[in-house]
């Protein structure tokens, strides 16, 4: 195509999909005057963002922000975190590395991660196969740390995965082993923080894995029907931490001579609490105790870290990404997000690489999110993204913007319908303001999305697609990704752009079509540019 006008502008609505328009679809429902416009009067499509389209194992996974930012950012589709491990389990190669056997050999093993088959953090077959391998290596003391989900799953329900665990465990007890779990609680009040946005959250799951402090329960579907009846609101990304203790101490706490695995593949979650294990002078919180223990992960959560130190399965290896091909082209790029997807356009877009690629090059900003619950602001930091990203893409001093908002997503994971749609209603307003700054500068627009969320939120029956209730008759609240696909909208001032027609794009077709729009010839092992 040749050199193109510039900027070349990338806006990822995370979370916004293209459902199918029902009451639950808080995009079809909100209002949105600016993305309907836009798509009124300019080319678009519907692109995959799920499934193998993004490098995982089935069609029947969830999409989700890393792998999404990733196959962008590739231009090429990578076996992604689920699809490796599944491989690594079936072909034995996980139990023959050196890190496997370290573990086994310690006095108590210990497995923490999320508890769940939502296979965007983790799976419930791969604990299940732990438990059985560490089993058949004769490990004698081992203790399971739950981390509830009701995020990628239905929001209560945890005992679905935790009863068949606590059977599992209890049969080993009958032969002989000591096996059990240690503690729990929700994964957005214990654990799992990431970018570093509420490390009180990770201190809170030390505290309950390592130190046994959480309130006592004798085991851990005590606890959670507990929590569920005195609170009918909390669901399971919330649940406070526990600890099991039958009258003689915290079963679980953890001490100097085991063995730690965290079990999630997901690498945004857990580095913090690889940190916290692994990190000499970690100054965010107090972790009193601290006992020498050997670590791992089951994947290598952030490869310019080395955290951590230790893990079963490597990650993909992405190379030769947008962003390093457009810094070799010398084009100048900024990218920006709150600090909910900071992450995402910059080290997950980057292939999984920390910093930045050329500080003379490009300028990477971070708009410092709120910490409260984001049903209750849902317009979360929309607007101070576009403030930065206007005034990128005003001065002229750079030919690519990238930018999240995250509302879509964030939001939607409350299971909120009206916020939600106020969240959707938020972005909408800051892409209208894109546009006409791109226009001022006769750049081009690309609004797309990285994964579904927003467009549906009640369960639907897989077969009928009806919506499915409880009891009560009222929509089972579904907090999720969706399977939908999401939009790719091609806004040129001009008017002279058009869309390929290809079989099936997903969104790793938007690497390419970045090249392209920017003026450089995509590598041959890209997928096609939607343009």
């Amino acid at each position: 195509m040749g050199a193109r006008r510039r900027p070349v502008v990338l806006c990822v609505m995370d979370g916004i999909g293209l459902g199918a328009g029902g009451e639950d679809d808080a995009v079809a429902t909100a209002r949105t005057p600016h993305l309907t416009a836009l798509m009124d009067a300019h080319p678009w499509c519907r692109l995959k963002a799920h499934g193998t389209a993004v490098g995982l194992p089935s069609d029947e996974d969830m999409g989700n922000s890393e792998v999404g930012h990733n196959a962008m950012g590739a231009g090429r589709v990578f076996e992604q975190g689920a699809a490796l491990v599944d491989q690594a389990i079936a072909s034995g190669a996980i139990w023959k590395t050196e890190v496997w056997g370290a573990l086994t050999r310690g006095r108590t093993l210990h497995l923490i991660g999320l508890v769940s088959d939502g296979n965007v953090h983790s799976h419930f077959a791969h604990l299940r196969a732990l438990i059985e391998r560490a089993a058949t290596d004769g490990v004698g003391r081992l203790r399971v740390h739950v981390l509830t989900d009701g995020r990628d799953v239905p929001a209560r329900s945890a005992l679905t995965w935790v009863e068949p665990l606590e059977t599992r465990l209890a049969k080993h007890r009958a032969a002989g082993r000591d096996y059990d779990i240690g503690s729990g609680g929700g994964r957005m009040w214990i654990t799992m923080d990431r970018y570093q946005a509420d490390w009180d959250m990770v201190a809170r799951g030390w505290r309950a894995h390592v130190h046994g402090v959480g309130r006592p329960f004798r085991s851990a579907g005590e606890a959670i029907r507990t929590l569920y009846a005195e609170d009918p609101e909390v669901t399971d990304q919330w649940l406070p931490a526990f600890v099991i203790d039958r009258g003689a101490g915290p079963l679980g706490t953890i001490g100097d001579g085991d063995a730690v695995l965290f079990f999630n593949f997901r690498g945004d979650r857990a580095i913090e609490i690889s940190r916290a294990f692994e990190d000499d002078d970690l100054r965010f919180f107090d972790r009193g105790r601290r006992p020498t223990v050997t670590y791992a992960g089951m994947m290598r959560y952030d490869g310019d870290l080395g955290v951590p130190r230790q893990f079963l399965v490597a990650p993909p290896a992405i190379t030769n990404t947008v962003g390093e091909i457009l810094v070799r082209h010398g084009v100048r790029t900024f990218a920006c997000s709150e600090t909910q997807k900071f992450g995402h356009v910059t080290y997950f877009f980057n292939g999984n690489r920390s910093g930045l690629i050329d500080a003379a090059l490009e300028r990477y900003v971070e708009v410092p999110s709120d910490r409260l619950p984001f049903d209750e602001r849902p317009w979360m930091k929309a607007a101070e993204i576009a403030d930065q990203c206007v005034a990128a893409i005003r001065s002229g001093e750079w030919d690519h913007v990238r930018l999240n908002f995250a509302n879509g997503d964030m939001v939607g994971h409350t299971g909120d319908l009206v916020a939600t749609r106020l969240a959707v209603e938020a972005v909408d307003l800051q892409v209208g303001r894109l546009w006409e700054a791109v226009k001022a500068t006769d750049g081009i627009l690309l609004i797309t999305a990285d994964h579904g969320n927003a467009d549906e939120k009640w369960m639907h029956d897989k077969k009928t697609g009806e919506v499915m209730r409880d009891a009560s008759g009222a929509p089972v609240i579904r907090p999720s990704h969706s399977l939908n696909p999401v939009p790719f909208v091609l806004c040129d001032p001009r008017g002279d752009l058009r869309l390929r027609e290809l079989t099936a794009p997903g969104i790793a077709n938007i690497g390419s079509t970045l090249l392209v729009l920017l003026g450089i010839e995509p590598p041959r092992d890209f997928v096609p540019a939607l343009v």
